[in-house]
């Protein structure tokens, strides 16, 4: 494989405490994006042959805690309070209604449990209960993950002191063209939670949304800016608008699906050593789709049946599926636990864009 010069003109965070390294530009990036797909999908293949067991595939299940009633104004949110998409606010989850819900997960095949509350950032009250609730995961044997909002001064350090292994918090797409989607946030409050995550030493969990109208230039710039993070995110979500009734961003043009298959195959080579997640838009994918996508480099799926509030592929759809691909589901990665990297099925080191 040919390897793309590396230069300093790529899109970052700016003014943010995250660190920021140049690995790709948004040119390189669009480069890889306008390769012929067969040749794309064999270099994102190779650079994942190079670091991951290309068959092993790790299992999350993502569980809303608190839905609906958020106070943000996301364009493609069904949880927003100002968006009539027929999704109520709702109390938060009790302790043992999270720990049952883990363990029926863990039952399923899951090794990665999420937990998502639709705020727009937790006051102490609340992160008192979702502290119990990692400590009580935890307790079953799974990786824990929270995704909470934006995080105040000392919040991730209590949720690190908990046991959660990973924070999610994307920062949705591009930054010419976030001011479309979001305006009661910025991206840079964004990179600010993502700083206090890494500094608490939790392993972040970031990436975006893609088929939300943007241009190819706009995806190969969130793939760029997610890349350049110093460290890029151990795991990335790429995921795929769905469309839900009432949302602004509902009736608006699709994605293809070959450019999802292509923007997967980009995120895995700018971000060789990450879990690149094949997360929200599957269950309206056909298999055919899936199957490029693990191709391409995507090895973490959502495993269950809803994602917070909208659908997604059924436990025993995705079991068939892997039985047909003759793929499997991945071991606990075991960072928290000091594990070897050849104990978990990761391989080598590299990075940058090739």
């Amino acid at each position: 494989m040919d390897t793309v010069t590396v230069n300093d003109n790529c899109q970052s965070p700016a003014d943010t405490a995250y660190e920021v390294k140049t690995r790709c530009t948004v040119e390189q990036i669009e480069a890889l994006f306008d390769l012929p797909f067969n040749e794309l999908i064999y270099r994102a293949q190779s650079v994942h042959r190079a670091h991951f067991d290309p068959n092993a595939v790790q299992l999350s299940t993502l569980l809303s805690i608190k839905t609906g009633g958020c106070p943000e104004d996301c364009g493609y949110c069904p949880q927003a309070a100002r968006y009539n998409t027929g999704v109520d606010s709702q109390d938060t989850l009790s302790v043992a209604a999270v720990v049952a819900a883990a363990r029926l997960a863990r039952e399923k095949g899951a090794t990665r449990f999420c937990m998502g509350a639709a705020w727009r950032g937790p006051k102490q009250r609340d992160l008192d209960q979702v502290i119990a609730m990692v400590q009580a995961v935890r307790g079953l044997g799974m990786e824990t993950c929270a995704t909470l909002g934006l995080l105040k001064e000392g919040q991730a350090e209590q949720l690190k002191a908990a046991g959660l292994d990973y924070y999610n918090h994307n920062i949705d797409t591009a930054p010419d063209f976030y001011g479309e989607i979001i305006t009661t946030r910025t991206q840079r409050d964004r990179f600010d939670t993502l700083a206090r995550v890494r500094a608490a030493g939790i392993h972040v969990c970031c990436g975006g949304i893609v088929g939300m109208g943007e241009s190819r230039t706009s995806r190969a710039a969130l793939i760029a800016q997610l890349a350049n993070l110093d460290p890029y995110p151990e795991s990335v979500p790429i995921n795929n608008l769905v469309q839900v009734e009432g949302t602004p961003l509902h009736g608006i043009e699709r994605l293809d699906l070959f450019e999802f298959v292509r923007t997967i195959a980009c995120a895995r080579i700018a971000m060789p050593k990450a879990m690149v997640r094949l997360s929200a838009g599957r269950r309206d994918m056909p298999e055919g789709i899936q199957a490029l996508c693990f191709l391409a480099g995507a090895n973490s799926i959502f495993y269950g049946e809803k994602l917070l509030t909208t659908g997604n592929p059924d436990v025993e759809n995705d079991r068939a599926l892997f039985a047909r691909l003759g793929l499997r589901p991945m071991e606990p990665r075991g960072e928290e636990r000091g594990e070897k990297r050849e104990e978990r099925g990761e391989r080598g080191e590299g990075g940058g864009v090739s």
